[in-house]
């Protein structure tokens, strides 16, 4: 049912009980022509033939209901002119008055749609120009050799930073870019910042960033956008003034290769991380095994992004190198980007001893390795068991079957972390009582050290 207007109707009919029409009026934007011909006739035969049941019906729902329904008939005028039109009817003067019929042409509602149809047009077209910029934005944003972040106003964190930035200055979305700062240069940078907000510019400022502390130069730009103000810093070291595209010096000439071409060039996948898991430097390794494209698309991303695997993610790998400060050959499950999972084996290793800033890690695809060798314990345990078929009742052989896949796994966890139980008991999924209590077990059963006898 339409929600049109008709305060201003284009033909108003007014109609006796039967539905003849007793007077015609029609608005200008219909037509000039006289109505008379109308007079005296049944409204049923000014319409087109589909309509006339429509004329039927509506004129019914008047005459039971006090009111009908909008339908749409075309109407034919004196002169010949058709137009679509919209009716409603309803019953004036009680039980023994006419009816009221007010059509409203659907000519100014096609051009209306029309016209919207139109607007939607332009505005999809305004949409995919604006992708194609942003989509370009983005390619010279991630591909520039020199450093750039957006950063909000209100808090001053890092809402966007290209893989150059992330590589140099070690920081990643999300990140407060005025912790690395110290306390005098911070208060010279927020200066810089409020005389870029009230003039639109301000001298770029020399300031000491990174790792190594080394000089930097920083000039902002203020930019809108949602949803709110955000300065665009572009940070390039010393020397160099900022926004200024440089060629790459050319290296001296040396057989030696350079340790980034090393790591480039390693056939396993290997990955820095600072202290919260997010990745600084990726090979062409990593990026093969997580499914990215560009390492820009990888650096800044947490690595537990990929590593998804309940008690055995990111977050868990963390706190194990944490603890123990290193990790060989932690079997773990990693998920790519484009949906693929694969089992990997870990090992890792931090840039100190103590508190650790960065940690090294390393990648292997296992996924193509035998499940167990043929001379595996485990494969030997059931073995055994499949010849008890029909000498043994089935709930002992399922018991048995249990008890050695469990003791096969402890065993090979423990063997990973190098007999840490806190470690194996979180790859696990144990809590380290719990494991502490399986170990006991089958010690007792054995009759031997459970330690030594699961990790040897």
């Amino acid at each position: 049912m339409s929600g049109m207007n008709f305060a201003q109707p284009d033909v108003t009919l007014v109609l006796d009980d039967a539905g003849i029409i007793r007077k015609a009026t029609l608005s200008n934007s219909v037509s000039e022509e006289g109505m008379d011909a109308w007079l005296g006739r049944p409204w049923i035969e000014t319409v087109g033939q589909l309509g006339t049941d429509e004329i039927r019906q509506i004129v019914e729902d008047a005459r039971s209901s006090g009111v009908s329904a909008f339908r749409h008939v075309l109407q034919r005028f004196p002169s010949g002119l058709e137009l679509p039109m919209e009716y409603t009817t309803i019953r004036v003067g009680g039980a023994d008055g006419g009816l009221l019929a007010m059509g409203k042409s659907l000519n100014v509602v096609a051009e209306l749609q029309s016209r919207l149809v139109a607007a939607q047009q332009a505005t999809e077209q305004e949409y995919w120009k604006l992708r194609d910029v942003e989509t370009r934005y983005r390619l010279l944003f991630d591909a520039s050799t020199e450093a750039v972040l957006m950063i909000s106003a209100e808090d001053f964190r890092v809402v966007e930073a290209n893989p150059a930035a992330v590589r140099s200055l070690h920081l990643a979305p999300g990140w407060d870019f005025r912790e690395g700062l110290a306390a005098a240069e911070r208060d010279v940078f927020l200066a810089m910042l409020q005389q870029v907000r009230e003039h639109g510019r301000a001298p770029g400022i020399l300031m000491r960033m990174g790792p190594q502390r080394e000089a930097w130069t920083v000039r902002a730009t203020l930019m809108a956008a949602e949803p709110g103000l955000r300065y665009l810093l572009h940070v390039a070291p010393a020397g160099v003034p900022a926004g200024v595209m440089t060629a790459a010096p050319k290296p001296a000439p040396s057989p030696a290769l350079s340790i980034d071409t090393l790591i480039d060039r390693l056939p396993d996948a290997f990955a820095a991380i600072n202290d919260r898991g997010v990745v600084l430097r990726a090979n062409r390794a990593f990026l093969d095994l997580v499914q990215v494209a560009v390492e820009g698309a990888a650096l800044g991303e947490s690595l537990g992004r990929w590593l998804t695997e309940p008690n055995c993610d990111g977050a868990a790998l963390l706190g194990i190198l944490q603890r123990n400060r290193s990790v060989r050959l932690l079997p773990m499950t990693l998920t790519g980007d484009l949906g693929t999972e694969m089992q990997v084996e870990v090992s890792a290793a931090g840039n100190t001893d103590t508190n650790p800033a960065y940690y090294g890690v390393m990648l292997r695809d296992v996924s193509r390795r035998a499940a167990y060798p043929s001379d595996d314990h485990l494969s030997a345990v059931l073995g055994a068991v499949t010849e008890q078929i029909g000498r043994t009742p089935l709930l002992q052989v399922v018991r048995e079957t249990s008890d050695a896949v469990e003791r096969h796994y402890i065993k090979a966890a423990l063997q990973r972390v190098d007999g840490n139980r806190t470690a194996a008991a979180e790859i696990l999924g144990l809590s380290r009582q719990s494991l502490h209590t399986k170990l006991n077990r089958y010690a007792a059963v054995s009759g031997s050290d459970g330690d030594a006898d699961l990790t040897g």
